[in-house]
């Protein structure tokens, strides 16, 4: 008889960190199950949790250390490649300094703290300042926009009482929240859907509202205007914890709902039925798409509008609402360093905020300055050449590197260009902090991600990875821990939960802090203590300190954009499947048979006017190149638009379409959501 055991942990496939049991029988992980004491997923999984063994356990993972000889790859011992890595990165540092080395850590480093800390740790401990992540084009700008108003980072809620979903899609992103929304809904909650696409939440909502790609901005600052004019804000709530509301009103004069109806393709009766009602809801919350508005030419001052509609409504700290509330004190994995990562003189807000640095690198700089100043890269967790934009310009730029190494669990695309390629382990084989304050679901929550099987092969954890790779540098003070455990016996350190309580005590994980509602002296850490609608921040480094709109560079009401007769056609990349995240699991049997192909979604109309039929092969093309992908002819998508998915290789890869240089002027976000382009049928030899 088998020897059986089952252990709790978290899934780590995407943000959410779902809780899951796995059952272990001699040494192989042989089912996975929902947690159902867990607060995010209640037992529920989405198919890519389910399907995680598929992910462990594929013929495809790399099983050894791999180093490229005359194009081919070759097997070698973990010892040569580390002599080999360490004695190139030593050469290089000595002929031209350490910021020659840049670093990258992709999604699966958001989720997981332990790659993100201990590769930003490496990058310090070597000297370079050059740390760069997938945040530079996802999330972080809607935290840094948030800090510059609060102070801090306020979050949605699971539960509440009006969500507006602007530009997200529970149904493919957002499994915890879809839960919770079919929930509330029963309660008399209410749904708005502002998209340019009716998702499937929109056919039981309140209000849906098409709007055109990346217009968002004008649309905030119309329902601002609507709830200044009609007198319908929290008086008392801005009189108490604000700064700036009395320049916020002539400013907002201007952005009636009339003008953003010529914006937005939103009728201005609806605009200002959107503001009624969102001012006259206590628990209301804007719902933003993981990066719908933030790849937009006005991405800053789209979140600064979004913030100033919760503040001026006192939708901040009710339940329903955005809240603040306490996070826990982890020990930093990461370790501050000298230097300004690049992109620190175009886009300062970026990286330094009231002189505290983040550790991030500006990444759409990344291909323009290969190889002049970058000329070794360490991938770790990451595929950037499919993932950030202008997927062209990244692999021309990571040909030139002379050392780039790729720890990861796959041949991704970016590992297939590398130097050197490393079997990383996955979330199964090795111990980390599963942090279940979600980015968009304030539950103060801890849990223990538990080493459930050894690693495959010759995997090795990032700990292991780097400390090892220090030692061959000199570096080895600063990877103090003997082990993983004593790695995460650090990040615990000062929570009150040590890694006995979470290994065996509390293995289903166990929250940190109660919520609190409550908006004591010292919550917004803004110079000024109060929320800053008026932001000195914004002003003093030479942008509007109010939110602005601006149109973006290729759109058909730009006036600059001159190729609209080539390119007629909104571009949106990014769409998002419930079966991938990002550029991973495609390789799943059971998840490519629900989504086997790359789709290229346009609306009926649309795809009369170009002679393509359900099913074409259709090639999509903009300035920057093409992808050829099959038509999805659907009656969810507004006219002249054309929506594509993101994570496909090859020649289904969304980022040819995309330009790095194409930035957002505050934060240099590229723009990917609102480009232009053609569509045509083709054929293709099969």
């Amino acid at each position: 008889m088998k020897a059986r055991k089952e252990i709790l942990t978290d899934c780590t496939l995407c943000y959410h960190s779902c809780g899951i049991k796995v059952a272990v029988e001699d040494g192989k992980a042989v089912e996975v199950k929902g947690l159902a004491s867990h607060p995010i997923n209640k037992g529920e999984l989405c198919p890519k949790g389910e399907n995680i063994l598929d992910t462990i356990y594929h013929p495809q993972r790399i099983k050894y250390p791999m180093k490229k000889v005359n194009g081919k790859f070759e097997r070698i011992s973990w010892e040569t490649a580390l002599d080999e890595i360490s004695r190139k990165l030593s050469d290089l540092k000595e002929e031209f300094g350490p910021q020659m080395m840049g670093m990258f850590s992709g999604s699966i480093g958001v989720e997981n703290m332990e790659i993100a800390g201990l590769t930003q740790r490496f990058k310090t401990a070597f000297g370079s300042p050059n740390f760069f992540s997938v945040e530079s084009v996802c999330y972080r700008m809607r935290i840094r926009t948030r800090q510059i108003t609060f102070g801090k980072y306020p979050t949605e809620e699971l539960d509440s009482n009006l969500y507006i979903l602007w530009g997200h899609n529970p149904d493919a992103s957002d499994l915890p929240l879809k839960m919770a929304i079919e929930k509330n809904m029963q309660k008399g909650a209410k749904v708005v859907v502002i998209d340019p696409k009716k998702i499937p939440m929109s056919k039981n909502a309140d209000m849906v509202l098409t709007i055109r790609p990346g217009s968002d901005g004008a649309l905030a600052l119309a329902m601002i205007h609507v709830i200044i004019k009609e007198k319908r804000y929290d008086r008392a709530f801005i009189d108490k914890h604000t700064k700036g509301f009395e320049k916020l009103v002539p400013h907002i004069e201007p952005f009636t709902p009339e003008w953003a109806q010529k914006i937005t393709w939103v009728p201005a009766d609806k605009i200002r039925k959107l503001a009624r009602m969102f001012a006259a809801t206590k628990g209301a919350a804007i719902y933003q798409g993981t990066c719908t508005q933030d790849q937009t030419a006005n991405g800053t001052q789209n979140s600064r509008a979004f913030s100033i509609l919760q503040v001026i409504t006192g939708n901040i700290n009710v339940p329903g609402g955005w809240v603040i509330s306490p996070r826990p004190y982890l020990g930093n994995v990461g370790l501050a360093g000298d230097g300004d990562p690049l992109g620190i003189d175009k886009y300062p807000l970026f990286i330094e905020l009231w002189g505290r640095k983040s550790p991030y690198g500006v990444v759409t700089m990344v291909p323009e300055n290969i190889p002049d100043l970058l000329k070794s890269f360490i991938v770790v967790g990451g595929n950037p050449l499919v993932s950030m934009p202008d997927s062209n310009a990244f692999k021309e730029a990571f040909r030139k590197l002379d050392l780039l190494v790729v720890h990861d669990l796959y041949m991704t695309d970016t590992a297939k260009e590398a130097h050197y390629v490393l079997p990383a382990c996955s979330n199964l084989e090795k111990y980390g902090v599963a942090y279940n304050y979600n980015v968009c679901h304030c539950i103060p929550y801890l849990m223990l991600r538990k080493k459930c099987i050894e690693p495959y092969e010759e995997s090795w954890s990032e700990w292991k990875l780097f400390t090892e790779l220090a030692k061959r540098l000199g570096l080895e003070e600063y990877f103090p821990w003997a082990s993983e455990e004593e790695l995460v016996a650090f990040e615990l350190g000062q929570t009150g939960f040590s890694f006995d309580y979470l290994l065996n005590e509390k293995p289903e994980g166990d929250y940190y802090q109660q919520k609190s509602y409550t908006i004591p002296d010292g919550t917004f850490k803004t110079p000024s203590k109060k929320i800053e609608i008026y932001s000195d921040a914004m002003q003093q480094a030479g942008f509007d300190p109010l939110p602005t709109y601006l149109e973006p560079l290729k759109s058909p009401q730009s006036k600059k954009y001159r190729d609209l007769k080539k390119y007629p056609l909104i571009l949106g990349t990014g769409n998002r499947s419930y079966y991938y995240t990002h550029s991973q699991h495609r390789n799943i049997d059971a998840l490519n048979g629900q989504d086997p192909h790359p789709m290229a979604e346009l609306s009926r109309n649309t795809a009369k006017d170009f002679g393509i039929k359900q099913g074409d092969d259709v090639s999509v093309s903009t300035d920057r190149g093409t992808v050829f992908m099959k038509a999805s002819v659907v009656d969810c998508v507004a006219d002249g638009i054309v929506f594509v998915p993101h994570g496909w290789s090859g020649q289904a890869n969304a980022n040819l379409l995309t330009d790095a240089k194409c930035r957002e002027p505050i934060l240099g976000y590229p723009d990917m959501k609102s480009l232009m382009c053609a569509i045509k049928s083709v054929e293709i030899s099969r």
